[in-house]
């Protein structure tokens, strides 16, 4: 699927994306530079260099990591106009919640939950100052329907994501920033391949049996596929852009159909 970018619809925007070496994060980033913003990202470790970007060697799951992106993004962008919090993912086994202990819980907040939370602590209140700014955070439909075999804790995580997105909303709407979020199924990237390796590990059988599973888990796709990268990206940055500049504390669900309630 191609589609259409106006090379200039982000032009003069200064935005961050957290997470955004790989998956759904990689394609945002350049979702918003096919649309002629300036972007800055952050690694863990280090990364190959992406044409046309910022990249900060940075671990959002630590405090100081946080602190890093955000003193880079003020210094070389001179502040941000948007916010994209896409990093998250689940490294916890499978075996349902007796296999979760307490360092596996922390690894899925401190990830899914508290790494936004510090970047919007240190960053939206230029965006106040200023009275504009768009923040998206990338939640998950386990909020809604987790996965209890492998997911536990991923999913109770993005669901403080959701409800604290929505706190901050009522608060920064009126100062003029604007709080969506996307919510998106299951996407296809390598971290998918990696859960599906995992489910084989703890239950055995083949990759296509662990598919099963979480297609199983999720009560099918009606649309019969997960969701590319790009097509996450594409939602992301509509949400961002002037064309949503009435959408405020909504979130946005793409799914295939997933969830099967309204």
């Amino acid at each position: 699927m191609t589609t259409r970018v106006d090379p200039t619809e982000f032009a003069g925007k200064r935005v961050l994306v957290s997470g955004g070496t790989k998956g759904a994060g990689r394609a945002t980033v350049e979702r918003f530079l096919a649309g002629g913003a300036r972007v800055i990202t952050a690694a863990r470790g280090t990364s190959p260099p992406i044409d046309g970007v910022e990249l900060v060697q940075a671990d959002l799951t630590t405090a100081e990591g946080g602190h890093t992106l955000a003193r880079v993004a003020l210094e070389r962008l001179g502040g941000v106009d948007i916010l994209a919090h896409v990093v998250g993912g689940s490294s916890s086994p499978g075996g349902g919640f007796l296999a979760l202990t307490d360092e596996h819980w922390l690894a899925e907040l401190s990830l899914n939950l508290l790494a936004a939370v510090r970047l919007d602590r240190l960053l939206i209140p230029q965006m106040v100052e200023r009275g504009s700014g768009a923040v998206v955070h990338v939640t998950s439909i386990q909020s809604v329907l987790p996965l209890p075999e492998s997911t536990t804790a991923y999913a109770a995580a993005k669901a403080a994501l959701r409800t604290y997105s929505k706190s901050i909303s009522k608060e920064l709407g009126p100062k003029g920033v604007r709080v969506n979020v996307v919510s998106p199924g299951w996407i296809m990237t390598d971290s998918s391949v990696d859960l599906l390796k995992r489910l084989q590990a703890a239950q055995g059988g083949t990759i296509e049996d662990a598919r099963r599973v979480v297609l199983d888990s999720l009560g099918g796709i009606p649309i019969g596929r997960p969701a590319e990268p790009e097509e996450v990206a594409d939602l992301i940055a509509y949400l961002a852009s002037d064309r949503a500049a009435a959408i405020h504390g909504a979130e946005l669900v793409i799914d295939g159909g997933t969830v099967p309630t309204v």
